[in-house]
């Protein structure tokens, strides 16, 4: 009689066993997966009767929330919602959120460990938890005159401060609108994200941080920093600069973008090489430094790395092991050089900065509800790129290019503006890229910004043509100039 009840209580022992640890598990090791599943309609409730905090653009909310007196107590509103989407990104009650919605999630629902104190006065108040507001490093006018300056055009623009790494625009062209995707009406939301993702030119891609293109021209900037780093060539240094240029070991040949000569006499100064962009000098000067060479500039620029600012920005990259033709040809930006609009405005504020590159970053300060300061960032170096003495020399052939060559658009009258063109082909089906950066003033740089306009049509020069207006308005917007 005493065998089968012992053994019933073993097995009600080991059930009970099984349920504590079934309970333990739930409850403490995937709690957080059970709250955070897209079918919880507590954790949906709980989220959207919180007061989001407010994402901010000098003292105005780009992104905010408003009381809708709705079952979603609280929804997402974007001022200026196409200007601001690359930064922003959206929060949606269907496809979750994206920008720094995403990355700052944490102080903007108020759950951050920062904002501690702020919900535990709020708890004994028995009042509602309020979210912290997030300070962007972004400046309206720089925003405002990229955004405009890029109009129908396909592309991006990034505008840096060299010595800080503060991105003061981040603009893209097309873009679309968070309010359209953060309403509290799924069927809506959906169609206009379907409409969204059809678009061939795809409006929802992060461009001035994600998109990746072949920077073309714009990359004999680290091949002239290379160049300078070797201590074996001055701006005054001659190079070969004729018609055409046979790529080493092969029947290929590389044409200047005027199918002419670099100079009548066959060679030219690296100074005015970089001026009027000479392909065939600048092949000819890749092969000779070598491909780790050139390699190494472009990773101390920024090439290489995966940065976060805090959103995630794509890598930009240099060939692993190009063959000497190739190298030639990356030497040009061409090949298998990719770059974004981020990357080619770090290269720009490290020339600008004494050769020091900062690490970029948009996030200024983190605020409580009550918006008192409860977290700023603090400028970091990333690398030094290249000495002061050869950053200063780079600068002076750069302030050349927009003085006396290819740069003539991005001229400001009373501004000394360093700058370089750029235009590279990314198929022959596609149309080519036209690149424009530059920084200034050339002597106590405020602003380094990088354009790249992604469907440039055939036009050889028209990183001067299409690229560098824009380029200068964002200048002027930053120096506060008309």
């Amino acid at each position: 009689m005493n065998r089968p009840i012992r053994r019933v209580a073993a097995v009600l022992a080991v059930l009970l066993i099984a349920l504590i640890a079934n309970v333990t598990v739930i409850q403490v090791f995937r709690a957080s997966d059970y709250r955070d599943r897209p079918g919880n309609q507590r954790q949906l409730l709980e989220q959207y009767d919180r007061e989001r905090g407010p994402i901010l653009v000098a003292a105005d909310p780009a992104a905010r929330s408003v009381d809708t007196g709705d079952t979603l107590r609280y929804q997402r509103v974007y001022s200026n919602g196409p200007l601001y989407a690359p930064i922003t990104g959206f929060y949606s009650l269907v496809y979750g959120a994206t920008g720094l919605e995403r990355t700052e999630n944490k102080i903007l629902n108020g759950s951050s460990d920062l904002l501690f104190v702020d919900r535990t006065k709020q708890l004994f108040a028995g009042r509602q938890i309020q979210g912290g507001a997030v300070s962007t490093t972004i400046d309206p006018l720089a925003q405002v005159a990229a955004f405009t300056g890029l109009g129908a055009k396909t592309g991006s623009v990034v505008a840096i401060e060299p010595s800080t790494g503060r991105i003061l625009a981040s603009a893209q062209s097309p873009s679309f609108d968070p309010n359209l995707l953060s309403t509290h009406k799924p069927a809506d939301i959906r169609e206009y994200y379907a409409k969204l993702t059809a678009d061939p030119d795809k409006p929802l891609l992060n461009r001035p941080i994600v998109a990746l293109n072949p920077p073309g021209s714009t990359f004999k900037l680290v091949v002239t920093a290379a160049a300078l780093a070797s201590g074996e060539y001055t701006s005054d240094s001659l190079l070969p600069g004729p018609k055409t240029y046979q790529l080493p070991n092969s029947t290929k040949r590389i044409n200047n973008w005027n199918r002419k000569a670099c100079s009548a006499s066959g060679v030219i100064t690296l100074r005015d090489a970089l001026a009027i962009s000479c392909n065939t000098a600048f092949a000819w000067l890749g092969n000779q430094l070598g491909a780790d060479a050139l390699r190494t500039q472009a990773q101390l620029m920024g090439f290489d790395t995966r940065f976060e600012i805090p959103l995630r920005a794509a890598r930009s990259t240099f060939p692993e092991d190009p063959d000497a033709p190739q190298t030639s040809l990356s030497a040009i930006g061409q090949f298998d050089v990719r770059a974004t609009a981020l990357q080619m405005a770090m290269v720009a504020s490290a020339v600008a900065n004494r050769g020091v590159l900062m690490n970029p970053y948009m996030v200024q300060e983190v605020r409580g509800p009550d918006l008192a300061v409860l977290q700023t960032t603090t400028p970091t170096i990333f690398k030094q790129a290249m000495t002061a003495a050869n950053a200063a020399s780079e600068t002076e052939m750069m302030v050349n290019v927009v003085n006396n060559g290819t740069g003539s658009n991005a001229r400001i009258p009373g501004v000394e503006v360093a700058g370089k063109t750029g235009t590279a082909q990314t198929g022959n089906d596609r149309p080519s890229v036209a690149w424009f950066v530059a920084f200034a003033p050339a002597k106590n740089p405020k602003v380094a910004v990088a354009v790249c306009i992604e469907e440039a049509g055939t036009a050889e020069i028209s990183g001067n043509g299409l690229a560098a207006p824009i380029a200068r308005k964002v200048i002027q917007a930053v120096l506060r100039q008309s």
